[in-house]
């Protein structure tokens, strides 16, 4: 199969993912409105798997997909920006430091790091224009939790990905363009 072929087909793949994750488990969170949800470890595999540009429009897209679906409209421009920027990181920083076996699962958690700040700074500086500051700073802590999480999936879902021959060899690739 061609390359940039398997390229498109994975990052559907992975949106897919990114937006079924996101769905799949909902936990509110109290007086936000909002929810936290898995899809952060699929958004940070996107950027790591795919690549920082592959991996920013697959997050971006399947996690806005999962916005929009759930009825979250206001949120699915936002959403795209956010976690492709969180994808992008993850990528960047899987290419620039992920040059051995040890240190790409450093640069899995550190993808992970990048979420936390991306998703919880993201939304609060959103949300700061859309509902005032407290009502932005209130959704800080489920926020950060969120991005935990994904760091913690993400972390544990790496290996697992990675053991599949056709994963491995398209995040190596995506990884030796740094």
């Amino acid at each position: 199969m061609n390359s940039n072929l398997k390229k498109i087909v994975m990052a559907a793949l992975f949106a897919a993912f990114a937006c079924v994750a996101t769905m799949s488990i909902r936990i509110p969170t109290p007086g936000t409105g909002g929810y936290i949800h898995p899809g952060d470890a699929i958004v940070i595999l996107s950027g790591v798997i795919l690549g920082p540009g592959w991996g920013l429009l697959a997050a971006g897209i399947g996690s806005a997909m999962a916005d929009l679906m759930g009825g979250y409209f206001l949120y699915v421009p936002i959403t795209f920006v956010i976690k492709g920027a969180v994808a992008l990181s993850a990528g960047v920083i899987y290419q620039r430091i992920g040059t051995t076996s040890k240190s790409r699962y450093g640069a899995v958690v550190l993808g992970g790091v990048a979420d936390v700040i991306l998703v919880a700074g993201g939304y609060f500086c959103c949300e700061v224009f859309l509902y005032g500051a407290a009502a932005a700073a209130a959704s800080v802590p489920a926020n950060i939790i969120q991005g935990i999480g994904g760091l913690v999936m993400g972390t544990a879902l790496y290996p697992v990905l990675i053991a599949v021959p056709d994963i491995r060899r398209m995040a190596y690739k995506a990884g030796a363009h740094a």
